[in-house]
């Protein structure tokens, strides 16, 4: 920066220095040069105001950005388990398939379907009334002092759900809250709220998350959160009790803030592509806003794993989902 400003210097000096000498010999070749030594110095000016990118500001925003991913994964797990509690377990079908692949173990039938294996479960799943087609039910799904899911995550405390009817009919509700419930040491509060709004010709469910919270138990440091969103199902609709093939599309907007004191919105700029099967969103962007400093967060390109990028200024941040 500093040797393009002494060249402009240098320049400038030596273009007046030979309009002086020719000035009364070529007073149009001096006007001229006048005007590019003009064009010069305002170019010059200019490179000498611009700035590097504030270190600290790009720190913040990918610190918001991945508060965000954090809080979306996490209550994303609370709706794969709500809407994946087992008939073997409700009495019923009441959520949106056979099971939630990242608590439940399954056995492959010779035919291909599968089977919860109940022997394998490490938690427990009450209901009241245990009635079917009684309804309204309180599901609550109990991992105890602590149990180990398909997806390695170690799970504690309860879940605690009540649903107005079986969460594929249109017009079903459940509103789900927390007993002293974490997942690995991530402690999970709020209430998160799934309605069935589908219409004759789309499956749909808009999922809130209201005055949500994640606490990480060891560094104590925590997040806050509210997002609401449109699950809208994009395969897997012709095997409506088989959950395994279901592919969903996310749209929709949130807002946090966190204990580092970075406050952020997020809009959802081309849908999230939720798996069923899939423990981790796989493909979408989402733009976060933090004190008008934008970053764009993607989530990859439909492959299952925990990685994303943000990108800011032109320059791509890699991260890892926990």
């Amino acid at each position: 920066m500093q040797l393009m400003s002494d060249v402009c210097s240098k320049l400038i000096t030596l273009i007046l220095s030979f309009m002086k000498q020719k000035l009364n010999q070529f007073s149009k070749w001096a006007a001229s040069l006048l005007m590019i030594a003009l064009v010069i110095f305002s170019s010059c000016k200019k490179d000498n105001t611009t700035q590097p990118a504030d270190t600290s500001e790009v720190a913040a925003t990918i610190d918001a950005s991945q508060s965000d991913a954090i809080a979306e994964q996490q209550f994303d797990d609370v709706f794969n388990i709500t809407m994946g509690v087992q008939a073997s377990d409700a009495g019923e079908e009441i959520g949106l398939g056979e099971g939630a692949d990242i608590i439940y173990t399954s056995t492959v039938n010779p035919n291909g379907t599968t089977s919860p294996d109940s022997s394998s479960h490490c938690f427990t799943v009450t209901v009241v009334p245990h009635i079917a087609h009684v309804f309204p039910k309180t599901v609550t799904v109990d991992f105890g002092e602590g149990c180990l899911g398909k997806d390695g995550k170690l799970r504690k405390g309860k879940i605690v759900s009540i649903f107005t009817g079986p969460m594929f009919i249109a017009g079903s509700k459940t509103s789900t809250t927390f007993v002293n419930y974490s997942v690995d040491s991530f402690a999970i509060e709020g209430t998160h709220t799934v309605e069935n709004t589908s219409s004759s010709n789309k499956q749909a469910w808009e999922v809130k998350v209201i005055d949500g919270k994640i606490t990480n138990t060891v560094s104590e440091n925590w997040k806050t959160w509210n997002s609401v969103k449109t699950h809208t199902q994009i395969e897997g609709n012709g095997t409506p009790l088989y959950a395994r093939d279901d592919v969903f599309k996310i749209t929709g907007n949130a807002d946090g803030s966190n204990s580092n004191g970075n406050s952020w919105t997020a809009l959802i700029t081309e849908p999230l592509i939720k798996k069923f099967a899939c423990h981790w969103i796989s493909q979408g962007t989402v733009k976060i806003t933090r004190n008008n400093n934008i970053a764009v967060l993607d989530y990859g390109d439909g492959n299952c794993n925990n990685k994303a990028v943000i990108t800011i200024n032109g320059v791509s941040h890699n991260i890892i989902l926990h």
